[in-house]
Parts: C-alpha cells; structure tokens; sequence
C-alpha cells in the first residue's frame, strides 16, 4: 500500500473513473464467452461501484481528498433524476401500490430496533467493545449512524449535536456508516442481477414493475431517433438547466423556512441537499407531461445514466474496504445492525410477498439516501430510477423522528447494563 496518495488531482481522478467506467461498458458488450460468462455472475453496475473502491484502498485515489463526490452528488445527481424521471408515467408508479412503501418503512423499522439488538449483543459479547471511545459512551456514537441510515447527512449532523457526540467517535463511526452501508450496497446490486430467482423464492406478484418496463421500453421505441447535435444539446439543457433551477429553490427554502420553524434546525426540511432533491424530482415528474418527453427518443435516460454511473464511481472511491480492520469492534455492531435490518425487510418481504426491488429500494432508500437509492432502483431498470429518489425523500422527512426513537432506546439499553 502506498504511504501517499498516487493521484491528487481531480482531473486526473475523474480521467481514471471515465475510463474504468468506458472499459466496464465495452467488454460488457463482447459476446465472446469469457466475458458473458463473467458478467452474467458479476453485474456491470456492481463493478461500476467496486472497481473505484479497490483503487482507493490501495491508495492510488483518495475519495476523502477528492471533491468528484461533491460534484456529482450536487450536479450530476440532480441531472440525472430529471432525464430519468422525464419519460416516466406517473400513473404506473402509482399503480406500483402500496408495497413499495411497506418495505420502506419495514427497512426503518430494522434500522430503529437494529442498533439496540445490536449493542446488547456484542455487549454479551464483549462489554468492552460497547463502553466507550476515547472517554464518551459508544450509543452516543451509534445515534449518528441511526440519522443517517433513516435519513442522511443532515439527519446525521442533527444527532451529533443532540447527543454531544465528540469529533473521534464522530469520525469513527463515519467510517463504520460507509463502510457497512457501501458493503450492503454491493450485495444489493448484485441482488437486481438475480431478481427473478428471488422473486420467485418470494413468490411475488411483479405484474406492475413488468408493465411498467414494458411501457417504457414501447415508449423509447416509438419515440426513438438518431439524436443530433441540437438533440443532445436540449437534453443537456434540460437537465443542468433544471438542475439550476432546483439549485436556487434549495439555496433560498431552508432559510425561508428556519424564519418561519425554527424549530426545524437540524432536520432534513433545513437542509439544502434535501430540497434539491425533491425539486429536481419534480421538475422532471412535471416535464413528463409536456413535449419534453418525446427527447426520451434523442437519449434523454441513456445521458441520465451516464451522469448515474459517474455518481456511482465516486461513490465507489470512498470506500476503503481495509477501513475494517481498524476498529473491529465497531465494525461488529455495525454488521450486526444491518443483518437486524436486512432480516426484517426479509421477513415482511415474504410475507406481503413483494417483488425484490421492493426490498432493495426500501432499504436504500433508508441506508443510502438519494444519492444512491436510484442507483439500486436503475440496476433493475433505468425506468424504475424515480421510485428510488420517491422513497429517498420520504427517508429525509422521516430521518429525524426514527433516528432519535433508536437513539433512545440505545440509551435505555446502555444505561440498563444490559449489554
């Protein structure tokens, strides 16, 4: 392992993630045996996320020093949700039904009892691992992962400062939240590339996700050409240009509403990244029912990919899989929390019998927020991309009041001795 990082420009970070990603895409395309072989057990997406992380555990990037994330998230992001949700039908999203909402609140359901379980058991465990970093009680930590697998960083933030958490048990279980979370992350994407065996396993009913990549897969080649210049460029306009847009409701909303509640500091509806979120989703959802839809045809979905895997790649650099063997003990009861997590999605997954994207999305939309719960959605189809970013911001409003409910029970748990 390198002492020093080997590429601190951003220039030349992104030049290395363009090119990874441009190698993923062209062998993926060859028909040759090897290659078919290799991608039918290893999903491009997944490769897309895993590929930037090894080059950043062996020091060659640094996700940490590189602001490609930054850019990404608050640009490419945004972008990409608007040309994504561009041609979609609203209507047969909400024909999806209820169950997509289920699972969601099923995955927050996990993460709120998952943490105590949690602390009780790697205190049976080891007591010592559960007592405190650096002189403060590790619950208190636990509660800023609790914020941001509900909710996201702005949920994250408001529980540092509730519960006085100190800058290195802070920092600490940052890396236990990424870590673990990017972890699931992976098995999730490889999940969408054996959906249909699981779902059969589930024996869930996907009519409706099946007619609605049906509907769109009719859509795109109804509309289809071979796009031009100008094409291209309206599809770029369209998206950065409401990116903009979105941008400037996000910078000037938090603050109109702070004036109005401030008891709203701290949550999500105070948080800029929020707002973008939400605006940019709608901008798109509103596009949908003009003639803006018919540049679906000209490669409006193929450009909001593109700006999607990009994301993912910088998503995928910081992550530093020899981060583990740091603190173990940490790492436990993060691990442990999130197969609490997973177990419940599993159970109520089986028994409502829902479609495995149902899981997936709920969960993300729960761990990863909105930078990364369209990433699971499109895996399955780039259609399904809104109903991610739909769910993610109903994680955002709800981050707050689950993350504090864990938090306390934590507490109860820490101060009892049980664990």
């Amino acid at each position: 392992m390198f002492e020093n990082t080997l590429l601190t420009n951003d220039a030349a970070v992104l030049g290395l993630l363009v090119i990874l990603l441009a190698g993923i895409f062209y062998t993926s395309g060859i028909k040759t045996s090897f290659w078919k072989k290799f991608y039918t057990y290893i999903p491009m997406l997944l490769l897309c996320y895993f590929l930037p992380s090894i080059f950043n555990s062996l020091n060659i990037i640094n996700g940490e020093e590189s602001n490609l994330y930054f850019v990404a998230s608050r640009y490419l992001l945004p972008a990409s949700l608007v040309l994504l949700t561009l041609s979609i039908d609203l209507k047969s999203i909400i024909n999806l039904g209820p169950k997509a909402g289920i699972m969601f609140l099923a995955g927050t359901v996990g993460i709120i009892i998952g943490g105590p379980i949690a602390l009780i058991i790697v205190g049976f465990i080891n007591p010592e691992i559960v007592g405190a970093v650096d002189g403060q009680e590790v619950w208190r930590g636990l509660t800023t992962v609790a914020g941001s697998w509900i909710g996201g960083g702005a949920n994250q933030a408001a529980m540092k400062e509730v519960y006085e958490v100190s800058e290195n048990l802070f920092s600490a279980m940052i890396t236990v939240d990424v870590i673990v979370a990017n972890v699931w992350m992976a098995f999730l994407l490889y999940g969408a590339g054996r959906s249909k065996s699981i779902d059969q396993w589930f024996k869930s009913d996907t009519t409706a996700i099946e007619e609605l990549k049906h509907k769109m897969e009719n859509f795109q080649a109804k509309v289809a050409k071979i796009p031009t210049t100008t094409d291209i460029m309206v599809i770029v306009a369209i998206g950065l240009g409401a990116t903009g847009l979105a941008h400037v409701f996000a910078d000037y909303l938090p603050p109109f509403i702070l004036s109005i509640f401030p008891g709203a500091e701290g949550t999500s509806f105070a948080s800029s990244f929020f707002w973008l979120v939400v605006f940019a989703t709608t901008f798109g959802l509103i596009m949908s029912f003009t003639k803006l839809r018919k540049y679906e045809g000209a490669g409006a979905s193929k450009i909001g990919s593109i700006f999607l895997y990009v994301l993912v790649a910088t998503i995928g650099m910081k992550m530093n899989i020899l981060a583990i063997f740091e603190n173990l003990g940490l790492f436990l009861i993060g691990f442990i929390w999130m197969i609490i997590h997973v177990a419940v999605l599993l159970l109520v997954g089986k028994l409502i019998k829902a479609p495995f994207f149902f899981t997936a999305v709920g969960s993300q939309a729960n761990v990863g927020g909105a930078a990364s719960a369209p990433i699971v959605a499109s895996a399955f189809h780039p259609a399904l991309a809104p109903v991610g970013a739909l769910l993610a911001v109903l994680g955002y409003a709800l981050g707050t009041y689950g993350a504090t409910a864990c938090a306390e029970i934590m507490r109860i748990v820490s101060e009892s001795g049980m664990q």
